[in-house]
């Protein structure tokens, strides 16, 4: 009788795959994000930020300021920044998800030999410079540009101005309209790619089923197609709102007063008002509005995969 020879494991392999990523998270988020809390219930000084803990006479003194998270609560500037930030950014995802869901189905329903090019055009934009990228669009908008000459020929001018998105006709610069379109395009990609992962992976022998079974196209895409990929739209709508809402470079040079967003506001208190601490607290605000609703829904998916597994 021959013995069956056991390959030596690794044990600690387990640890180091989950380890790493955890090292990670903690040298380069958490870390900073403690950093970040420690300065939003810290008293600022004249130049620079005093700190929460002193040791005076053998005696350890703590004195954390909550003013700022009270003073959020009661200012209207800042509700009504957090809110544009979660308007501006959903309106966005919705417009990603309208251009991306058709441009993700054609690639992976295309030929085999021809997805990889296709991959690659959506890929191709981040080749050049962001900051070239939207600089781009300030020309095609503003006046004479072939895309604002466009929209004004076909009278679409009229239609964002009934909407509210620009205050007057054939002005498109310093906008909302100009705001989105630009977030639009920087950010479509990142609703494309997720999408085309989760449907190039589909079983086509569902969609053959179905049409088996009497469905029609329409029927076959919306009960079959779009439900199989809804894994694909979730994580495609995270990779855009969440970096949406605190952009800065883009409302900066596309939006107008009206277009105010969180991101502007933290600038301002850092570099204009050189108000650290508050600063600090407006970005711990914003950090957990994301990073709580992205939690509970986490959890529920986990949840969810336990029952059906």
């Amino acid at each position: 009788m021959s013995r069956a020879v056991s390959k030596p494991r690794f044990r600690g392999g387990r640890a180091v795959v989950v380890g790493i990523p955890f090292a990670w998270l903690l040298a380069f988020f958490f870390a900073p994000f403690l950093i970040v809390l420690k300065y939003s219930v810290s008293e600022m000084g004249a130049v620079t930020v005093h700190d929460v803990a002193t040791v005076a006479e053998g005696t350890v003194k703590l004195a954390l300021k909550y003013a700022n998270y009270v003073f959020i609560v009661s200012d209207d500037l800042y509700f009504k920044a957090y809110a544009s930030s979660v308007k501006y950014a959903a309106i966005t995802t919705a417009c990603c998800l309208f251009i991306g869901y058709p441009f993700a189905y054609f690639m992976a329903r295309s030929r085999a030999t021809l997805q990889p090019t296709l991959l690659m055009m959506v890929m191709l934009p981040f080749w050049t410079s962001f900051l070239l990228r939207v600089y781009a669009w300030k020309g095609l908008l503003d006046e004479g540009g072939w895309v604002a000459s466009l929209l004004t020929a076909l009278h679409i001018d009229t239609v964002l101005q009934w909407a509210g998105l620009i205050d007057a006709a054939g002005l498109y610069m310093h906008t909302p309209f100009s705001l989105l379109v630009g977030m639009t395009y920087t950010y479509v990609p990142f609703m494309i790619l997720p999408l085309y992962a989760h449907l190039a992976k589909m079983d086509l022998r569902l969609l053959e089923a179905a049409a088996d079974l009497g469905a029609t196209p329409w029927a076959t895409f919306w009960r079959v197609t779009v439900p199989l990929s809804k894994a694909g739209v979730i994580a495609g709508s995270m990779l855009v709102f969440i970096p949406c809402i605190g952009e800065f470079v883009i409302p900066e040079l596309l939006g107008g007063p009206q277009t105010l967003m969180i991101g502007r506001v933290i600038w301002d208190e850092f570099f204009s008002n050189n108000d650290w601490p508050m600063a600090s607290t407006v970005a711990v605000v914003l950090i957990m509005l994301i990073v709580v609703p992205l939690a509970v829904f986490n959890k529920y998916q986990a949840e969810a995969r336990e029952l059906a597994s």
